[in-house]
């Protein structure tokens, strides 16, 4: 993978908002058409994840049902990476990411710029939807 996109996934807590947000274009799961929107991305352990504050969304719903889909860098460097998503379901995994989510948006200097507090692990465990990205290209290099 070129080093700058590589610096670009490897956000940290201080990333602003702009250096978190990509484009995603997913397939529709009952239209099968492609479907662009704006989300943020993190990093944790390493590893790329697309959540959100708790509540049903459709770009879930279309990778649960269509895993690959195209992950737009557009801050810094433009690059459109072609992406996996899994849906992480593991009660552990899954505390273990949201509890670094909500830290790193609660963080005091919030570059992210979001209103605090962020709600509550549960509500998070509960209610957002959560995807591990893996990039297959940067395997095979």
């Amino acid at each position: 993978m070129d080093s700058s996109i590589e610096r670009a996934l490897a956000i940290t807590p201080a990333s602003r908002a702009a250096e978190r947000t990509i484009d995603i274009t997913t397939t529709g799961a009952q239209t099968g058409r492609p479907r662009r929107i704006e989300v943020w991305f993190y990093r944790v352990d390493g590893r790329i994840y697309l959540s959100t504050s708790p509540a049903k969304r459709s770009w879930y719903a279309n990778l649960v049902a269509n895993p690959d889909f195209v992950f737009h860098l557009k801050h810094g460097v433009r690059a459109d990476l072609r992406a996996v998503g899994t849906p992480v379901l593991d009660r552990a995994e899954r505390e273990a990411v949201f509890t670094s989510i909500i830290a790193d948006l609660n963080q005091p200097w919030n570059p992210a710029g979001i209103r605090q507090p962020v709600e509550p692990l549960e509500e998070w465990m509960q209610g957002s939807p959560l995807i591990g990205v893996e990039f297959p290209e940067a395997d095979a290099a």
